[in-house]
């Protein structure tokens, strides 16, 4: 028996947080009368989750073993990665959406894509705006507002 790798250890407590995720999401409303319910994103979360995980895990058992050491660097990085998204999460609340959303736009394509400060700016700013015009002017969703007031 091949040994598990990291492909496959990763995709499969995927697909169980996207299974959790999905069983969450059937609790609450898919539809309402204004529209998507509180149920609809988490529920087509949880499914993306567990279909791409599952490709994962496929993907990773059809491929030869490969002997390769850990990259320890590009772990870090994605440690790094996940460590930023959650704390944007948490800056959600005190700060406002579009504004946690632009510091997690602004690092990734800063520091992570290592791009200059100019163009991380402009991604970050066009980022908030879009899904300023998105979420809030075109589909009337309510996101959490900091006190800047967005």
């Amino acid at each position: 028996m091949k040994r598990l790798n990291g492909d496959v250890l990763s995709g499969l407590v995927l697909a169980a947080l996207g299974v959790y995720v999905i069983i969450e999401a059937r609790g609450w409303n898919y539809m309402s009368e204004e529209g998507p319910g509180p149920g609809f994103f988490p529920l087509w979360y949880g499914i993306a989750m567990v279909v791409l995980s599952l490709a994962l895990v496929l993907n990773a058992a059809m491929r030869p073993a490969a002997g390769a050491p850990v990259d320890w660097r590009c772990v870090g990085r994605a440690l790094l990665a996940w460590a930023c998204f959650a704390a944007s999460v948490a800056l959600m609340q005190p700060l406002g959406f579009l504004l946690a959303l632009a510091l997690l736009t602004l690092f990734v394509v800063a520091v992570m894509y290592g791009q200059p400060l100019k163009i991380a700016m402009a991604a970050a700013v066009g980022n908030a705006v879009v899904f300023h015009l998105l979420f809030v002017l075109a589909l009337d969703l309510s996101l959490p507002v900091g006190p800047l007031g967005f």
